[in-house]
């Protein structure tokens, strides 16, 4: 395995040693966004409460850096310049290359819509639905396993070829049957499931970023890539 993967994984074990039993479930979530990401798909995350704001909070660390600088490349750089002369260093100083990836709990317009004209349960899977194409990823985050709008959002993403990843309680609810990947952690009341998800999702975002951004070699989230495991 990639030193700086290990690394990412061993730092999770040792700070939460009751999250062992997930690694192989971790590696394999990171796989298959990964893998998305190398295709140019986009990963969608939605929840409930405080999983909505952990579906956003993993945006957030997905879309600029996160624990290292994510710099355009010369060629952006070189863009940036040609289109506007005067502004093109600001413009490429602070700009960061993101991981694509959008929260569906964020479209307040749109939620509330469909809520009322539509189905209060459908409103992660019409946007699943929308935005979504084959290859591209979501995470689902549900600490019960049974959340009706995120349970049918995997269902819909896995009918048209959408990977899927579950991010639940130990009893894993409905998502085990769907997903492509769940990481149960091992808890069931809601404030300490959603206290184990953090570290994890940390851990994903740190993963994707060291493998997708080698600033030293600064490649493109496109460029074919060995597999690390």
């Amino acid at each position: 395995m990639n030193e700086r993967l290990k690394e990412e994984l061993d730092i999770l074990t040792t700070n939460y040693p009751q999250l062992s039993g997930c690694i192989d479930d971790v590696i394999a979530a990171f796989e298959l966004m990964k893998n998305t990401c190398r295709r140019g798909g986009i990963i969608m995350t939605c929840g409930n409460g405080g999983s909505a704001a952990d579906a956003e909070h993993i945006v957030g660390e997905l879309m600029k850096g996160f624990k290292q600088k994510r710099p355009v490349t010369g060629e952006q750089r070189a863009a940036l310049l040609a289109a506007f002369p005067g502004d093109g260093s600001y413009l490429a100083d602070n700009l960061q290359r993101g991981i694509p990836a959008i929260s569906l709990v964020s479209q307040s317009s749109l939620l509330s819509a469909f809520i009322n004209d539509v189905a209060h349960d459908m409103v992660f899977a019409q946007q699943v639905f929308g935005y979504g194409v084959e290859g591209d990823v979501l995470l689902g985050i549900t600490t019960s396993g049974y959340s009706r709008n995120v349970v049918n959002a995997c269902k819909t993403a896995k009918a048209f070829g959408i990977g899927t990843i579950g991010l639940t309680g130990e009893n894993g609810g409905e998502l085990p049957k769907i997903c492509d990947v769940t990481i149960r952690v091992p808890a069931s009341d809601t404030f300490r499931v959603q206290e184990y998800h953090i570290p994890i999702y940390h851990t994903l975002c740190a993963m994707l970023e060291s493998v997708l951004f080698d600033i030293a070699n600064v490649p493109s989230l496109r460029d074919p890539d060995e597999s690390i495991i």
